[in-house]
């Protein structure tokens, strides 16, 4: 990790010609930098300024080929205290966005005593300084590398604290708890209790409770890492590949009325009212019959790609009634659409109808009828769950921050359940407690290890 103490200057711009070009300089020499190479229009020191101000002049460059110094016109926006995005003096360059001329810019900014930043290192010296924190710094990746609306409206609410929020009230609650528990430990001898048995349950399940919320804000439907994947399930030879290849508009996937015939998985690029989404025909459901649990690897990369779904397709055969494993799906939690299929017969089987249960989508794949209701009814499901799970997170927080909020609650469950055997056991439950704060430590950023930050700002782009 590089030394606080340097001054660092990037190009911050985007890459290709533009209108404005930006070189950003941060450190305890930034001024002194400028001083060397900036010409401000005004007679103003810029030494002497003490608020963040826009001051207009010219950047001194040396351009190759050229033994005389050349005058390119910029402003100069600088914030000259520590109340900046990384707590030091800080300055941006705007100038014309012609990348030879840009480049140039850097080079004079860092022959006057800067080095070139390394990517994120401007991000990562706003975190070390408190400014922000990890779940923070991962938004602003987040902002930087949101290909649509969707993806910059979920990282600019975790930027502005919608996970720090409630994790830092959690925190808060669980370092008040292990006080009154270590209160309690300190004054054994005079048999004081600080907090109550049923209390101290009340206060271990709503911290669990919390955890649970986070995780499942993490696992929302709204995710960030791609297009919306819809996964069609079901048992096999109900018609989930005939309903992928009507749907996709072409013979992707192999029919046969012989059960199992796929056995890997399909997926193809659709848009669903205007919504770009990743169909995935998977393999039919095969359960041992011994031990209830998926049969082979196939079965199980077929479970792994429904798990990861955003929607699932539960497909059933209209000639034929429901069996076990499709009612339990029916009524299993998540985000679906119940989609009855082969309705060109003309008798529909009275048990499979599932009014009874659940709305569903009769569809035919060879006559068509349905489809055009099941397109509708797909991008009325992701619409919805876009509202009713406003702010997911980004995809870098959910991958590293998982383990850490499993063995939180973990942690958090196993004190509950000592604390629940009787007094006499509060150093254990205090023992627990502190291990889950550490976890949750680790997700904010409080408790960190220099591989941690390289994972996390090594995917930046360089000037950010």
């Amino acid at each position: 990790m590089h030394s606080l103490d340097d001054t660092i200057a990037a190009v911050s711009s985007a890459a290709g010609g533009a209108t404005r070009g930006i070189v950003r300089i941060s450190g305890p020499a930034a001024i002194g930098c400028l001083q060397a190479c900036f010409l401000p229009t005004s007679s103003a020191a810029i030494s002497e300024l003490k608020s963040a101000q826009c001051i207009p002049g010219e950047l001194l460059l040396s351009l190759a080929g050229d033994p005389r110094p050349r005058r390119l016109p910029c402003d100069l926006f600088l914030w000259p205290g520590n109340r900046s995005y990384t707590r030091q003096p800080v300055a941006e360059l705007h100038t014309i966005g012609s990348p030879p001329l840009v480049e140039a810019a850097l080079r004079a900014v860092c022959s006057a005593g800067a080095r070139p930043a390394e990517p994120g290192e401007f991000t990562l010296r706003a975190f070390l300084a408190g400014r922000i924190d990890l779940l923070q710094a991962e938004a602003v990746l987040g902002v930087i590398d949101a290909g649509d609306r969707r993806k910059l409206d979920v990282a600019l609410a975790q930027l502005a604290g919608g996970l720090t929020r409630p994790l830092g009230v959690l925190r808060d609650h669980l370092l008040d708890l292990l006080a009154d528990l270590e209160a309690g430990l300190d004054f054994a001898e005079e048999d004081l209790q600080f907090v109550s048995s049923a209390d101290l349950d009340r206060r271990l399940g709503e911290a669990i409770g919390s955890i649970a919320a986070v995780v499942a804000q993490m696992q929302s439907r709204s995710r960030t890492d791609g297009e919306p994947r819809i996964a069609l399930v079901g048992w096999p030879n109900v018609g989930k590949s005939s309903l992928f290849n009507a749907l996709v508009g072409q013979s992707a996937a192999i029919v046969s009325p012989q059960p199992g015939t796929t056995r890997d998985y399909l997926s193809a690029l659709l848009d669903f009212g205007g919504v770009g989404c990743q169909l995935i025909d998977t393999a039919g459901v095969e359960l041992n019959a011994k031990e209830g649990s998926l049969s082979d690897a196939a079965q199980q990369m077929m479970s792994a790609q429904e798990t990861n779904a955003d929607l699932r397709l539960i497909c059933v055969d209209s000639t034929r009634p429901l069996n076990a494993w499709e009612r339990d799906e029916i009524t299993r939690p998540g985000i679906k659409l119940i989609v009855t299929t082969k309705c060109d017969d003309a008798t529909i089987s009275d048990n499979a109808r599932l009014s009874d249960l659940t709305p569903s989508v009769e569809t035919s794949s060879r006559t068509g009828r349905g489809l055009d209701q099941l397109r509708s009814a797909i991008a009325a499901a992701l619409s919805s769950d876009r509202e009713t799970n406003p702010e997911g997170t980004v995809a870098e927080t959910a991958a590293r921050c998982r383990d850490s909020l499993r063995l939180s609650a973990d942690c958090l469950a196993r004190a509950r359940r000592i604390a629940a055997t009787g007094r006499g056991n509060e150093e254990l439950v205090a023992a627990d407690i502190r291990s889950a704060l550490t976890e949750l430590g680790k997700v904010v950023g409080v408790i960190y290890t220099d591989d941690v930050l390289d994972r996390v700002f090594a995917r930046f782009c360089i000037g950010k």
